[in-house]
């Protein structure tokens, strides 16, 4: 492949994007496509230490234009020794979590201004988007279950439902503001259906089979 290709994967808590986006990397290295699996908040060594100080803080909660800058550091790393050298390479970058979180959860969910929110974001970035984004949508009262039953609570899911339905419009608006790069995922379906849902668009992109095992593993 002689030219990267950059896909996120976004969402409200409990869309099950990163299990879907595990699964993908597995298919993609199956059919010997060069793969990257990273993540942000901590998709770097410094990445990893700032992840651990926004989502678990061992001190008063961190104000809201606070933890904004937290996490363009964490991206302007990211992206200078991680993203633009893996698309350099030619990998195909499957990423869980990019800008558009910081306009969904800062953004629509805290109330910060849109404007200045992306200004920042092109400067921390580069001016790098993704060429395709998964949005997996789910109501939060269904996230939120979800998210408490398998244990993984953290800071942001803590917050008030009426944050993580702010949130979750947020993301629907962003879809439709882009819809050439946006395709929205019913996260509400069984995994399997979504997974074969997600090897479609794979399959189309890359010229690969769609056949092959999707059944959820672990």
């Amino acid at each position: 492949m002689a030219q990267g290709w950059f896909i996120t994967f976004e969402g409200p808590e409990g869309g099950g994007k990163t299990s879907h986006l595990h699964a993908l990397a597995d298919y993609l290295r199956h059919h010997h496509v060069p793969v990257l699996v990273t993540r942000e908040p901590g998709g770097t060594p410094l990445g990893q230490r700032l992840r651990d100080l926004i989502l678990h803080p061992s001190e008063d909660d961190w104000v809201d234009r606070a933890e904004v800058f937290l996490f363009l550091a964490d991206r302007a790393q990211h992206v200078a020794r991680v993203l633009r050298p893996a698309l350099a390479r030619g990998q195909v970058i499957l990423c869980d979590r990019y800008a558009d979180s910081t306009l969904a959860y800062q953004g629509y969910g805290r109330g910060l201004p849109l404007d200045v929110l992306r200004t920042m974001i092109t400067f921390a970035t580069q001016g790098l988007t993704p060429h395709r984004t998964f949005l997996f949508d789910v109501p939060p009262e269904i996230g939120l279950r979800r998210r408490h039953a398998s244990g993984q609570i953290d800071r942001l899911d803590a917050q008030t439902l009426a944050f993580h339905r702010r949130v979750r419009q947020g993301f629907l608006e962003l879809a439709r503001q882009e819809p050439e790069r946006w395709i929205v995922i019913d996260a509400t379906r069984p995994w399997d259906e979504v997974q074969r849902a997600l090897r479609h668009y794979l399959a189309r992109w890359f010229g690969l089979p769609e056949a092959g095992d999707t059944e959820r593993k672990g």
